[in-house]
């Protein structure tokens, strides 16, 4: 009668501890998952503030089940999120498997523009309501960080209405191009003199990939989220005085920076 309780106190510790060691509750079962914020910049406005609430992600085929990532309720100006500048959004631990979407709820009411020192009101068509849904399809792993980089495309996003309306003359329209961040490189330089005041693109099969302007101070950029490739690095300055540049063959490496040193642009 002893060793039959003590065997099955035995096997009851071995379901317990089994359960244990394999539960997703753990850490060592779970993954995570970085959202982070860049920006395509916007060369006619002073500041764009967008307020995001919330950020999900869903990984059934459905659309159902959204989990959230964070709550930030904060308002961000795009035009800091510059020359490889990013932010974080959120992060999260979840279960292994791959999630499809990432979704991006925008406040109702607090975007706005600034252009030349006086600020607007943007209104949202209907992101508030339903959110901004980008497919990602990021495989979540055991014990791995996958980062979501969101490049939040100011120069596209902001949409002047047409109409002479005195309360909403700008419309939030947001364009973001997500990509996985572990997969990418990025390119960097600097651009003489700084008074041409330029703005560096990288082009790729005639698409702009990537767009940046460069420190107005030190003639320095960098642009970030690019896929392993050949790129055109393209100068426009926003100084009539200068002449556009552009650079073809530059090569991007996953996790690796490519510095092409300075970039020389001529006078009219």
């Amino acid at each position: 009668m002893f060793y039959k309780k003590l065997l099955s106190i035995v096997c009851m510790l071995a379901v317990v501890l089994f359960a244990g060691c394999s539960g997703t509750g753990t850490n060592g079962s779970m993954g995570t998952l970085t959202v982070e914020m860049t920006d395509a910049p916007i060369d006619s406005a002073d500041a764009v503030n967008v307020v995001i609430e919330r950020v999900e992600v869903n990984n059934e085929e459905d659309s159902k089940g959204w989990i959230v990532i964070n709550e930030p309720n904060k308002t961000y100006n795009l035009l800091k999120l510059v020359n490889g500048a990013t932010t974080v959004l959120g992060s999260a631990t979840l279960e292994p498997g791959t999630y499809s979407q990432i979704r991006l709820i925008l406040a109702q009411e607090g975007h706005s523009v600034v252009i030349d020192g006086e600020e607007y009101a943007m209104m949202v068509p209907s992101g508030a309501q339903t959110g901004v849904k980008l497919n990602i399809n990021a495989e979540i792993k055991p014990d791995v960080e996958y980062t979501i980089l969101l490049d939040f495309d100011a120069s596209r996003s902001v949409v002047a209405t047409g109409r002479n309306n005195p309360t909403i003359k700008y419309l939030l329209k947001p364009v973001i191009k997500a990509t996985n961040k572990a997969i990418t490189g990025s390119i960097a330089g600097t651009v003489s003199p700084v008074e041409a005041l330029p703005v560096v693109y990288a082009i790729a099969d005639s698409d702009t990939l990537a767009s940046t302007i460069a420190d107005t101070s030190s003639g320095d950029f960098k642009l970030i989220g690019l896929e392993e490739g050949s790129y055109t690095v393209s100068i426009d300055p926003r100084n009539d005085a200068y002449q556009p540049e552009s650079v073809d063959g530059v090569q991007v490496t996953v996790d690796e920076t490519n510095d092409i040193g300075t970039v020389e642009l001529s006078q009219n």
